[in-house]
């Protein structure tokens, strides 16, 4: 890629981040905003600073919001542009004057929400340079389905294992949404497959995705059933779902192949007293379990030695993802979730992951405790960090797919996975248990197959959950800042300004059903901004089916890289890449600097002819391997030795803060849980000292409770020993199982009311004293430059993530790899 051209650079610009100002130049090219610093007019007073000089880069898609606050010269005060950007990178600009600032936004503006097409994106203008390995690798040639199936031991050519590839979706008219390419049991033929679409949302049927190398049991996924009210039923779906939950029946000779019959699971007693007991295993027990069952033995009968029949101890298992009330309420409108008494082979679990909007909202949060990271040096405010629930949500997401791989790999059972439309809280279940059930997947490999398999060619639709377009409401003008005041702490930047919002809404409604108008978007106003010419030529209307809707964007990938975050932080030895490439590959999501996450689904991108058109990620990580490899990994696997069995499971008591992707340090994401945790262990050392012998006896101490007072208690330390989950902030729950229609729900720590009332509600818990200190502060030219050398530490004044210019540029390499 050739140099950029400056569209238009604004000396002597001032970058504040963590309250710290750094003085530079701010450069605006097609694609990125690049600020360099120090600036050209110190560098001529001092010619010594010319080989300091440095340029940070950021993407314009990466840009989540966007502020203008302009300012009259008089207040003393310089108008600015106050950015987050989706990787939790916060930075506010002063400029020299109020023109300026306009200007810049304006632009920006422009290259950002008015596009109009994805094709004006940097994935269709970006070439690595010639000669480079980047160049020399076709990213797009890593994923091929046959080849994935090929190795899962399914294809034209290979002994029919009850699997079959089907192309009635080649041409994409069977359902638009999934691969060309679909897998299912070989008992079914196509014709019965388009009677099954019909009952099944958006025509995604019962596919298979995963195919255990060991057992041959599955996972397969859909979309919700058409139900409706009067519970509808389809008897093609039920042979499709029957089919897949027997298609390892031949390996058996004494299973029947009779396509008509139900497998032999269905006959098995769901009631009995081995099913109930395995339904509510303890987590303790579980986890004992696991590892007795995860090896070799666990297909034989360790009292008699005789091998396990398949089918035998099955318990096939229907997820829905959705929780119960919300699968109920689409009944009203037609759908639902599967009628189990047409479906006796299985059982059925909710498993109450919440939607897209919960999931924006939760994150909206987490921003909200986190915002001030431009203006100010002060760590998050941990009480709006554990009202976000975020940490619920991870757990809950691992745990759904935690027993989803617990029932493939050690109850040696088929699932089906679903939610909605079958695109979202599905490929995160889907791909979370093949993750911890295959160890090829957490290869770099592997993991690139899987994205591609499970997220990408099953339909995720990235360019709606990301909004790579942008929208107008995204772009404020903050007027209120005319008055002359300065941005502090906590104060609305217009990001969450409610009654800015009720206003505004009013006013659609007004112009809409009074007015007689059409619905417009009112964050912006012609009579407040003053747009560089070459602005206003650069924009274009966003057709209608790449428009970013606000209400569509949900963070369901960033969710499901922070679940293999956890997996990777609690088993560091299991997986091939670091933490560091989950993080640039959520960057990449983003930067729309690939063609790789662009569009919403596998036929969309072959119509936009992306292969041919742009690269694709994978050859960037691939050139870059060294980087992204994980220095601890160890790739034996070896069921009989601990920590190198084929399957992982998370701990789920041991859930923690991505604290790298927010930019932060640990102790200011996860100081209070790792605090509680050290608290616990002492406690608990204590009380295990009390039961020594010789030593005085807890029951001979008086210990109060919170509802007797100065009573003694009977229990024994042991048992009065805080449980490992509530120190990490989860509540001790049952398993997912211990109902078939319910999941329990793990809870962040709640808010410690008798504390809360002492703190400041901008300072993340900095006593209130402190936090009225913090808003003097805040606005002082103090510590480090805003582009110091602590990695990811918000004190540190440090860009990060949004910082790297396209990864092109090998002259600058390790520069943009300290900045990452």
């Amino acid at each position: 890629m050739s140099a950029p051209q400056h569209r238009h650079v604004f000396r002597d610009v001032q970058a504040l981040r963590g309250g710290v100002p750094e003085a530079g130049d701010l450069a605006l090219t097609d694609f990125h905003m690049i600020f360099k610093f120090p600036a050209e007019s110190r560098i001529a007073a001092d010619s010594r600073l010319k080989k300091q000089v440095k340029q940070v880069w950021f993407a314009y898609p990466l840009i989540a919001h966007c502020t203008l606050r302009p300012t009259p010269p008089s207040s003393g005060i310089p108008s600015s542009i106050r950015l987050r950007f989706r990787d939790f990178t916060f930075v506010t600009f002063n400029f020299p004057d109020d023109k300026q600032a306009r200007d810049a936004f304006e632009f920006v503006r422009a290259r950002t929400c008015r596009l109009g097409s994805i094709e004006k994106l940097l994935a269709f203008h970006y070439t690595p340079p010639p000669g480079s390995p980047e160049h020399k690798i076709n990213g797009w040639d890593i994923y091929d389905a046959r080849a994935e199936f090929r190795r899962q031991g399914i294809s034209e050519k290979s002994a029919d294992i009850g699997w079959r590839i089907s192309t009635i979706n080649k041409d994409y008219t069977f359902s638009p949404t999934y691969p060309a390419l679909l897998v299912v049991p070989s008992k079914i033929s196509d014709n019965t497959l388009k009677y099954a679409a019909n009952f099944r949302s958006r025509a995604r049927i019962p596919v298979l995705t995963y195919l255990h190398p060991v057992n041959n049991c599955t996972i397969t996924r859909s979309s919700q059933p058409f139900v409706g009210l009067r519970m509808k039923r389809s008897i093609q779906d039920e042979r499709l779902v029957a089919a897949c939950f027997s298609s390892n029946e031949h390996l058996d000779s004494t299973q029947s192949t009779n396509a008509d019959r139900s497998p032999a699971s269905s006959h098995v007693d769901l009631s009995s007293d081995y099913a109930e007991d395995d339904l509510s295993l303890s987590e303790t027990e579980r986890m004992r379990m696991e590892e007795e069952l995860a090896g070799v033995n666990a297909f034989y009968d360790e009292k008699t030695g005789k091998r396990l029949i398949y089918g035998a101890q099955q318990h096939n298992l229907i997820v829905d993802a959705r929780p119960a009330i919300n699968s109920y309420a689409m009944q009203a409108i037609g759908m639902g979730s599967e009628n189990m008494d047409y479906y006796k082979f299985a059982k059925k679990s909710f498993l109450n992951i919440d939607n897209i909007h919960v999931m924006r909202d939760s994150l909206e949060k987490v921003i909200n405790a986190i915002k001030d990271a431009d203006v100010s040096p002060f760590p998050p405010n941990k009480e709006l960090l554990a009202k976000s629930k975020w940490l619920k949500h991870i757990t809950g997401i691992l745990d759904g797919a935690a027993v989803i791989a617990r029932q493939v790999g050690i109850q040696h059972s088929h699932v089906l996975i679903h939610c909605s439309d079958g695109w979202d809280r599905t490929s995160q279940l889907s791909a979370l248990a093949q993750l911890m059930l295959d160890p090829y997947y957490r290869t770099i490999e592997g993991f690139i197959v899987l994205v591609e398999k499970d997220w990408l060619s099953f339909g995720h639709m990235f360019q709606l959950r990301s909004g790579h377009l942008s929208h107008e409401s995204w772009f404020t003008v903050d007027n209120d800042a005319l008055a002359g005041t300065a941005i502090r702490p906590g104060e609305s930047d217009g990001r969450t300004d409610a009654l800015g919002s009720v206003m505004a809404g009013a006013k659609r409604f007004w112009n809409k059903n009074i007015g007689g108008e059409k619905d417009k978007d009112t964050s912006t106003d012609a009579d407040d901004t003053s747009a560089l010419d070459d602005a206003k030529a650069g924009t274009a209307p966003v057709s209608e089916d790449q428009a970013t809707k606000p209400r569509d964007v949900s963070p369901i990938f960033h969710q499901f890289l922070d679940a293999t975050y956890q997996l990777l932080r609690q088993h560091p030895t299991r997986f091939e890449f670091n933490e560091r490439f989950l993080r640039r590959l959520y960057y990449h999501v983003y930067s729309c600097q690939y063609g790789t996450f662009l569009c919403n689904n596998e036929r969309q991108r072959r119509e936009a002819k992306l292969r041919e058109r742009t690269r694709s990620v994978w050859s960037y990580f691939l050139a870059r391997r060294q980087e992204f490899t994980n220095d601890k990994y160890d790739p034996v696997v070896d069921d009989h030795v601990k920590e190198r069995e084929r399957i992982i499971f998370p701990k789920l008591d041991d859930i923690r803060w991505w604290y790298q992707l927010f930019n932060r340090t640990d102790d200011e994401m996860n100081g209070d849980i790792n605090a509680s945790i050290a608290t616990q262990e002492r406690v608990a050392a204590y009380q295990a000292t009390l039961s020594e012998p010789g030593i005085l006896s807890a029951d001979s101490t008086s210990f109060s409770s919170p509802s007797e007072p100065g009573s003694r208690s009977s229990a024994s330390p042991a048992r009065r020993s805080p449980q490992p989950q509530q120190a990490a902030g989860l509540s001790q729950g049952k398993s997912m199982l211990a109902s078939r229609e319910s999941i329990h729900e793990a809870l962040t720590p709640e808010t410690r009311t008798s504390s809360a009332l002492n703190r400041s509600a901008s300072t993340g818990g900095i006593p209130a004293t402190l936090g009225a200190l913090q808003d003097k502060l805040s606005s002082l030219a103090i510590g480090k430059g805003v582009f110091g050398s602590s990695t990811g530490s918000s004190s540190s004044g440090k860009l990060s993530g949004s910082s790297d210019k396209p990864d092109d540029e090998g002259s600058k390499e390790q520069e943009m790899k300290e900045m990452s």
